[in-house]
């Protein structure tokens, strides 16, 4: 089988420090790689993969002012979709944009919807010919037929597992008023714990007057952008992650990569957290600030060996890359995802 992989460009392929579609892009391709299907991965030129790279843009427009992302996004899926007849399938992680010119691409296309920016783009959604999956059944649009529901995965080999953790707490994430950045400084503070805020910041009015004011270096520390070389460091060295979200999360990526190093999260009730939480055994839902305080009082209950365990379960990449291949094999075949077996 011969795949092509269409992932973003806002940042390299796997990404230096933020950039989660890239991430579950970039473990997808190792992962197919690895089970001998034959990948090129369209994404900037300095991405790393195992499989063939392609590209046209040198590199993370969001790392670049001088490049404007509509033109380079735009001149990266013509070039894909012109070569989209020498493929079994194409599967694309790039949002809407390749859906306008689905009609372009001489192969079954496949879309990972990551999340929908706003209701305005779901014409493009609506009118292309092509299959639809759901990072979250949370995360669904009733517009739009889907053939599954594939959480992400994560790589459990750069998560070690912490069986102690520490008694900071932590949030991890952009910082934006949809993340509740500072709804965790103040359950943080309510629970006499101190905070280490970790993410790029997205709002920067928001930053200055919410959040800035709040780090003093030690009951709140800011790290920003954190690598995939330290994630593992800080999510396993914390009591909790805190993920107080004030929208609807298509899925979460740093709250399974906390709980796959053991850390236990407590989430606000909203969007998937419902299916990526399992409450008493990798954290806790709630609904308010005052449950996210009382949860943290609770938290000691949560069994780290557990929360690791369940977290391998689920959440592994491999368990990511057979989902994927079923339904390659399905689309291919004109099956159900769900008949259809992958050794």
């Amino acid at each position: 089988m011969k795949v092509a992989l269409l992932g973003p460009v806002a940042w390299r392929t796997p990404p230096r420090h933020y950039g989660p579609w890239e991430q579950v892009t970039s473990l997808l391709a190792e992962g197919l790689v690895a089970r001998g299907i034959d990948v090129t991965l369209f994404a900037t030129l300095d991405s790393i993969t195992s499989g063939s790279l392609d590209g046209v843009c040198p590199h993370g427009y969001a790392d670049d002012p001088s490049l404007d992302g509509r033109v380079w996004e735009a001149m990266h899926v013509a070039h894909a979709l012109s070569r989209s007849g020498e493929f079994d399938l194409v599967h694309s992680h790039l949002d809407w944009l390749p859906l306008a010119f689905a009609g372009h691409c001489r192969a079954p296309l496949l879309t990972t919807v990551h999340g929908f920016s706003g209701a305005g783009i779901l014409p493009a959604y609506a009118r292309a010919g092509s299959a639809y999956v759901s990072i979250s059944d949370a995360d669904r649009a009733p517009e739009l037929d889907y053939v599954a529901t594939v959480h992400h995965g994560v790589d459990l080999t750069s998560l070690p597992f912490d069986p102690v953790g520490g008694r900071r707490l932590v949030v991890f994430g952009r910082i934006h008023p949809d993340k509740g950045t500072h709804t965790a400084i103040e359950i943080a503070r309510r629970a006499g714990l101190p905070l280490t805020i970790c993410g790029i910041v997205q709002d920067e009015r928001y930053f200055d007057e919410q959040v800035a004011p709040h780090v003093d270096g030690g009951q709140v520390v800011f790290l920003g952008s954190v690598g995939p070389e330290r994630r593992g460091e800080i999510l396993g060295g914390a009591l909790a992650l805190l993920h107080p979200i004030a929208f609807d999360e298509p899925f979460g990526l740093s709250v399974v990569e906390s709980m796959a190093c053991g850390t236990p999260v407590i989430a606000y009730r909203r969007g998937s957290m419902a299916e990526v939480v399992d409450p008493g055994v990798t954290g806790f839902l709630t609904d308010s600030l005052d449950e996210a305080v009382s949860a943290v009082a609770r938290i000691a209950t949560i069994d780290r060996a557990g929360c690791r365990a369940q977290a391998e379960r689920r959440f592994g990449v491999d368990r990511m890359v057979t989902d994927y291949l079923r339904i390659y094999h399905a689309i291919l075949a004109k099956q159900e995802p769900d008949t259809v077996q992958v050794i």
